[in-house]
């Protein structure tokens, strides 16, 4: 037993010393692989776009194993943190955001980032978090403060508004949620009251926001137009054969 254990950490020892896992390394580099072959064609083998990529790529992965370093408690603890910060520069979006037509963005000068982008990791993290000590499966309060964790970013994203995001942001806190084991039968109600206030949902929405749901579901009501993109998506993939379209 002990001649197995030694040998898988002399194969896997320096992987494991940086936490990283090795199926998930690997199969996170298989996707950027294929992201650069697709961009290859798709850009008509522009060699600055490629390498434009491939940096972003590295800093990506730079990132995650700097992000790896970090324990469990220590997230933890940085979460309630995090989310208060989130929520905090959502506020400022509402005042001093910048955006064609809708306040996304804040400009520090240096840079321009969406703050509801951090809210995609907060927002979880922070739902994780406050269920970490209590009974699981949640009872109705915990369950209860665990939904107005999320509700609460989520309304100010609808608000700037960016419903695509708030949209993400419901479904990530939501599914931390479900991995704490709460009962298929609240599932099934929430489930129902989410159709039930569609119609409610679709007269806050904006024409916009309406068209795009629309074009989804009925590209052909616009081939010229909305829908345009969708059918020559469409067109591309059924005719594009084992190696598919490109430049």
């Amino acid at each position: 037993m002990r001649i197995q254990t030694g040998s898988l950490d002399k194969r896997g020892g320096l992987l494991v010393r940086m936490h990283i896992d090795a199926p998930l390394l690997c199969g996170v580099i298989a996707l950027c692989l294929i992201g650069v072959v697709v961009l290859f064609s798709a850009s008509g083998k522009n060699a600055q776009d490629i390498l434009r990529q491939v940096i972003h790529m590295c800093v990506g992965l730079a990132a995650m194993v700097a992000l790896a370093q970090i324990t469990p408690p220590q997230y933890a603890r940085w979460s309630p943190w995090f989310y208060g910060l989130g929520l905090i520069l959502l506020l400022v979006v509402l005042t001093h955001g910048i955006g064609k037509g809708a306040r996304r963005w804040l400009d520090l000068g240096v840079l321009r980032f969406q703050p509801s982008e951090l809210m995609k990791i907060a927002v979880p993290m922070a739902v994780a978090w406050y269920l970490g000590d209590k009974a699981l499966p949640p009872r109705f309060l915990s369950l209860a403060t665990g939904l107005l964790l999320i509700a609460i970013p989520v309304a100010l994203i609808a608000r700037q508004p960016d419903l695509g995001t708030a949209v993400m942001i419901v479904a990530a806190g939501l599914s931390v949620l479900y991995f704490s084991g709460i009962n298929w039968r609240l599932i099934a109600v929430a489930g129902l009251l989410a159709l039930g206030s569609a119609p409610l949902l679709w007269n806050y929405m904006h024409e916009y926001q309406r068209q795009r749901v629309l074009t989804l579901l009925d590209p052909e009501k616009d081939p010229l137009g909305t829908g345009y993109h969708i059918i020559q998506a469409k067109i591309a993939v059924g005719s594009g054969g084992l190696y598919g379209k490109g430049g």
